[in-house]
């Protein structure tokens, strides 16, 4: 859709390195790990919510 391939995935990744420093990196790292897992926890909340509501509607 936007064309982004390895080549501009690199160079975003310098930019980021540029503006922000070395020292960030790990601050936005984390950032983006808990990000990721809060939304899978999301995911997974909805999936146990949907199988708990199909158990209640069956008895």
């Amino acid at each position: 859709m936007f064309g982004f391939g390895l080549p501009e995935l690199c160079i975003v990744l310098v930019i980021i390195l540029l503006v922000a420093g070395p020292s960030k990196l790990p601050q936005f790292g984390q950032a983006l790990g808990s990000s990721i897992r809060g939304f899978k926890k999301a995911i997974a909340g909805d999936e146990a919510e949907k199988i708990t509501e199909k158990k209640q509607d069956q008895a």
